[in-house]
């Protein structure tokens, strides 16, 4: 059993009552929880503060959740500037007194840590460096007095930025015992140089905070797991092998919309990557010491990492983004391509299809992907003979990104409305935006005539694919 707390952020909550929220997050199963302070959640500048701190505290004891205090309420402290004033702005006395009262509010709460960022600076880099270092002690002295630890950081577009910034802060100040490492493993996707598992063991010993969330590179934007480029069993795997106790909580703050559905969503992927770790890591250790492996382990892989779709609010049947056991193989199939010569691989690859029930074909087509480009013409063969069937798990893992990059626009086309005609929703159609066409957009007209002429129902698909063309 891994030794970290999954929780998930208030911030992704912030159309509920605090107390609703706790409830929610413990009822679906999470053990922890990462309360942003803010004016409608543990207000820090409430006349009463003693007080509410008190009742979250017996509140989050009865329903079993740690807690990490978060500080990135965007207008808490100027109701017309997001996230001002910072750290590293002229007149930081405003953004001091909150760390300060955050520290006391968590001090209160029996909190893992205050976790904080530096801001984002309109000065030039050496200015801003030197007010961050030269307000940090104030921060430091009240959290040592408190007896609380502190999670600084690294935040996209900010001045810390990567976690070599927050480690280089860090030891300019003297490696202070109380300032640890918040790490957000979106983030690192979406600017550090290594994956987010690598920083995780660069920062070892230093994490008190895990911020849990999906990225692309490039694109500070959260989002739920699988819509990003995060290998989240790696990512899982990581803070187990660095022995990390803390919390790891879901950062979602722009999902408020679905709070319980979204987070309902997050921890069945969690608890899905968590499977892969048991199971999944043993299982590629094997194939990569005796490829041969992969003929007993790929059949076993959805008894072992199940069988739930990832996203079971969205895609309740696993079209669009897969299942469980679809990501379990193609971490298999992963590690089989780095062991095996190519022609080696593509005949394993045909063979594990053409053998395998349709769960386990459905496995290869996902994984193509990730390994196809490492077989294409025997990828592009099992492409076509999944567009040739009916079973709507097959043609929509076929349509995944490597049709995209490989498959003809005859087939491609062809495909897409094999979508249309079997009710597979078009989102399982990877980069459909940029390979329509007028003569897609032209066979989507006629069949679009023919079900009304029949006095039939034009799937609502079809008709966003038209609308979109006009």
């Amino acid at each position: 059993m891994s030794g970290y707390h999954l929780g998930y952020g208030t911030n992704g909550f912030a159309n509920h009552r605090l107390d609703d929220a706790l409830a929610i997050i413990a009822d679906l199963g999470y053990t922890a929880v990462a309360l942003t302070l803010d004016h409608q959640h543990l207000d820090p500048y409430a006349d009463d503060l003693a007080a509410r701190v008190d009742r979250v505290a017996t509140r989050l004891d009865a329903l079993g959740l740690r807690c990490v205090v978060e500080t990135g309420a965007r207008f808490l402290l100027d109701p017309w500037h997001k996230h001002e004033p910072t750290l590293v702005s002229e007149d930081a006395d405003k953004r001091l007194d909150f760390l300060a009262r955050a520290v006391r509010v968590a001090e209160g709460l029996g909190a893992d840590c205050v976790s904080f960022w530096s801001g984002v600076s309109t000065v030039d880099r050496d200015t801003a460096w030197q007010r961050l270092r030269s307000r940090m002690p104030v921060v430091l002295a009240e959290a040592d007095r408190r007896g609380v630890w502190l999670g600084l950081e690294p935040e996209p577009g900010m001045l810390v930025e990567t976690l070599s910034d927050a480690l280089r802060l860090r030891t300019e100040l003297g490696e202070p015992e109380p300032l640890g490492i918040t790490l957000d493993v979106g983030h690192c996707v979406a600017v550090e140089e290594v994956d987010a598992a690598t920083c995780l063991r660069q920062a070892g010993a230093l994490l008190v905070n895990v911020q849990l969330d999906d990225m692309r590179p490039g694109v500070h934007e959260h989002l739920e797991f699988g819509d990003g480029e995060l290998d989240l069993p790696a990512t899982l795997a990581a803070l187990d092998e660095i022995g990390y106790r803390g919390v790891a909580a879901v950062e979602l703050p722009r999902h408020g919309h679905a709070a319980p559905q979204v987070a309902r969503a997050a921890l069945t992927a969690l608890r899905a990557a968590r499977l892969d770790q048991s199971w999944l890591a043993p299982a590629q250790r094997r194939v990569a010491a005796d490829p041969d492996a992969i003929r007993t382990l790929f059949p076993a892989a959805g008894r072992h990492a199940g069988r739930a779709p990832l996203h079971p609010h969205s895609d309740p049947d696993g079209l669009v983004h897969g299942t469980a056991d679809d990501l379990a193989r193609t971490r298999l199939l992963e590690t089989l391509a780095t062991v095996l010569p190519a022609a080696e691989f593509a005949t394993e690859l045909a063979d594990l299809y053409r053998y395998g029930d349709g769960a386990e074909r459905r496995g290869v087509l996902r994984a193509l992907s990730a390994v196809g480009d490492r077989a294409p013409a025997t990828g592009l063969e099992l492409v076509r003979d999944a567009l040739r069937s009916n079973d709507t798990g097959l043609i929509a893992a076929a349509l995944g990104p490597f049709a995209a990059r490989h498959l003809d626009q005859h087939g491609w086309r062809h495909g897409v409305l094999k979508c249309l005609f079997t009710g597979i929703p078009v989102a399982a159609v990877a980069e459909l935006d940029r390979r329509a066409d007028d003569e897609l957009r032209r066979m989507i007209t006629d069949y679009a005539g023919e079900r009304r002429a029949a006095g039939r129902a034009v799937p609502a698909d079809a008709l966003r694919l038209l609308e979109g063309a006009r």
